[in-house]
């Protein structure tokens, strides 16, 4: 689910998350099984689907609320995350440094009805085209045994 995650105020709506004065940043909730699907393997495709070396920027998104961020709920997930930031940086895999921040899970309010599903509600924006389509034939081409 899309929406906002990290600030203070209750209840952000995309015009104050925009603003990038409120803490949050725009983030996807993911929901899963660790039965079927293990955290190890969320963050697997958490760094390999993304820049996680652009501070405060994806692509021509630039803020604060573009922020590379994992919210970790538990201990457990703070360790995984905070030794794969530590091997990214150690194997040379991206050029520039990890800036990824590593932040204890606070709150999750969702997006607006129009940001959910955005990519498969609006196709043929340029958006779509230019940045959200090259990324998900990466994560298809990289996780194609993932997939059903």
């Amino acid at each position: 689910m899309s929406g906002y995650s990290g600030g203070e105020q209750p209840n952000p709506t995309y015009e104050e998350v925009c603003n990038g004065t409120t803490g949050y940043a725009e983030v996807c909730q993911v929901l899963y099984d660790p039965n079927v699907l293990s955290f190890d393997e969320l963050l697997k495709v958490f760094w390999e689907t993304h820049d996680p070396t652009t501070l405060n920027r994806q692509g021509n998104d630039v803020g604060p609320q573009y922020r590379s961020v994992i919210f970790y709920h538990n201990a457990q997930q703070k360790e995984k995350a905070d030794n794969y930031k530590k091997e990214l940086n150690a194997s040379g895999a991206w050029p520039n440094p990890v800036v990824t921040t590593i932040e204890p899970y606070k709150n999750f309010y969702s997006a607006e009805n129009y940001h959910q599903n955005y990519y498969n509600n609006n196709p043929r924006q340029m958006y779509c085209q230019y940045v959200i389509k090259p990324k998900l034939e990466k994560f298809e081409k990289v996780f194609k045994d993932k997939m059903k």
